[in-house]
């Protein structure tokens, strides 16, 4: 292990460990890498490193600070790993939501509230709005998916969800622009969905959701394949 390694390893252990509590001020820097018995060159990789984990934040005038410590925040490394993805790993991405997904949904159905069940409405009336607008529907059709997992009460459950949907937008996209039957298809199963929760039914939510998701990864595939033959060609 180098020397910024060992830096870094203790300085993440004071926070982790709670004696740097979320919100706090970090030490001037000649005193922290003193404390830790590292040079200053090294402490200050360290608290770079730990800034792209979003364990800190530098403020500039003010200081470096412990953050929130928010599954968002600290989660958002799996949105951008997500975004990267290629068509292929697409589909290993749709197998996580696989699991995911319908885990939300089935604690949603027990959690959501009469003013979280209006705003699906609204989200369902403004996909059909949208049919013809892939663009719009999809924007409805992720804060459809986005107002469930933050119905279901577990923000770190919230935070993956929401990191792994921003990569099958464009896919989506394509395929909502391949078939005219797939806006109402997928409007019929967000509307079971909605439906399960309404009837606050957690095993009829999570097969909902398990289908909708199943469905959308296979008209994908078949969409890709299509390509594939396509540009063959």
């Amino acid at each position: 292990m180098s020397i910024t390694d060992d830096a870094l390893a203790r300085l993440r252990d004071l926070i982790l460990s709670g004696e740097l509590q979320p919100g706090s001020q970090l030490p001037p820097e000649q005193e922290l890498a003193s404390q830790l018995g590292v040079s200053r060159s090294s402490m200050r990789e360290a608290v770079r490193a730990l800034t792209h984990a979003r364990l800190v934040e530098v403020r500039r005038g003010l200081g470096t600070f412990v953050t929130g410590l928010e599954p968002a925040l600290l989660l958002e490394g799996v949105r951008t790993a997500a975004q990267a993805a290629r068509d292929e790993s697409v589909f290993e991405i749709f197998e996580v939501r696989r699991i995911l997904e319908p885990a939300a949904a089935g604690l949603a159905a027990s959690r959501i509230t009469e003013a979280q069940l209006a705003e699906l409405r609204g989200d369902l009336d403004a996909m059909r709005q949208a049919k013809r607008n892939p663009a719009e529907f999809i924007r409805h059709d992720e804060a459809f998916h986005n107002r469930i997992a933050h119905a279901a009460g577990n923000s770190w459950l919230e935070a993956l969800l929401r990191g792994l949907a921003a990569p099958t937008i464009q896919v989506r996209t394509r395929r909502l622009q391949a078939g005219e039957q797939v806006p109402g298809l997928t409007i019929t199963q967000h509307e079971r969905i909605y439906d399960a929760l309404v009837r606050r039914d957690t095993a009829l939510a999570e097969a909902t959701s398990l289908l909708h998701i199943a469905t959308t990864a296979d008209g994908l595939q078949a969409l890709l394949v299509s390509d594939d033959q396509e540009g063959l060609t």
